[in-house]
């Protein structure tokens, strides 16, 4: 993940970034929102949507927005999630999933940084970062005439790969703390060797669902433990084929979460150097 934080700091202050298609549930999103925490859009709103498996009105309405009386049942106006999100960032999930009829008004927004509300004619300005991810090969997309290649080349400005599970090593420690801590009684331990035999069974297992399988796995975990202490015992079994004979150590010693990000910062910084994010003075061209 290290190369990864290493390719976020400099591209901070753009407004387009596309997240390398490939495996689902990468933790796309928490890397969207790491874009956004760590920009000059932090105090402004972060949206996440999914474009994927939505009727083309929906998913317009939910994007642009539409007026009262746009359609049956539209009984009040409706704000799109580009009005919400400006000023912020508003990270577009399976965006290869985006109708090709919609994928002009996607360019409006992308290109002139304006939206039109369904059954509206008033345009509205935004100013909203766009990320977005999507597990298709974009390039075939374009080829296959599913997807505009202008509309490609817009979202895809930088460029990000967030490499699956496997490939994280010891990141997945620092990742398993993070969202063990979302359930407050919960902790792996109690003693040194169960912690590090739990902890080593996360570590070296392949997880073929990347991080939501994680993350389940640890709910599983905490909901099945006794009084939110995380044991061997209480991960899947699948994990199990990754238990270790003779434990060996993990790391010395075991830094908190905040410690953590302390140390991949300084790590990216020694790399990069100080990045300045120009944010929202970048225009849209």
């Amino acid at each position: 993940m290290l190369d990864l934080y290493k390719q976020i700091g400099p591209s901070r202050a753009h407004r387009r970034h596309g997240l390398d298609y490939g495996r689902e549930r990468l933790g796309k999103e928490l890397v969207a929102r790491t874009i956004h925490e760590r920009s000059r859009r932090a105090d402004h709103p972060f949206v996440a949507f999914s474009c994927a498996s939505l009727a083309d009105g929906v998913l317009e309405s939910e994007l642009f927005g539409h007026e009262r009386g746009a359609f049956t049942g539209a009984s009040a106006s409706h704000k799109g999630l580009f009005e919400t999100a400006d000023g912020g960032t508003i990270f577009l999930d399976e965006v290869g999933d985006v109708p090709t009829k919609m994928q002009g008004e996607l360019l409006r927004v992308l290109q002139e940084g304006e939206v039109r509300r369904v059954g509206g004619s008033a345009v509205i300005k935004v100013n909203a970062r766009v990320i977005s991810a999507t597990n298709r090969d974009l390039a075939a997309e374009v080829a296959a005439g599913r997807m505009r290649k202008d509309l490609a080349y817009r979202l895809n400005v930088v460029s990000l790969r967030v490499p699956p599970l496997r490939e994280r090593g010891n990141d997945i420690i620092a990742l398993t703390l993070h969202l063990a801590a979302r359930h407050p009684r919960s902790s792996v331990g109690p003693s040194r060797t169960s912690a590090d035999e739990a902890m080593y069974r996360i570590r070296n297992y392949s997880w073929p669902g990347n991080v939501r399988e994680l993350e389940n796995a640890l709910a599983r975990a905490v909901a099945m433990s006794q009084r939110g202490v995380i044991l061997p015992g209480d991960l899947p079994a699948l994990t199990r084929e990754a238990g270790p004979d003779n434990l060996p150590a993990i790391h010395d010693d075991w830094p908190t979460l905040a410690e953590l990000q302390r140390r991949y910062i300084e790590r990216v910084l020694e790399h990069t150097g100080p990045q300045q994010d120009l944010g929202s003075e970048h225009s849209w061209h």
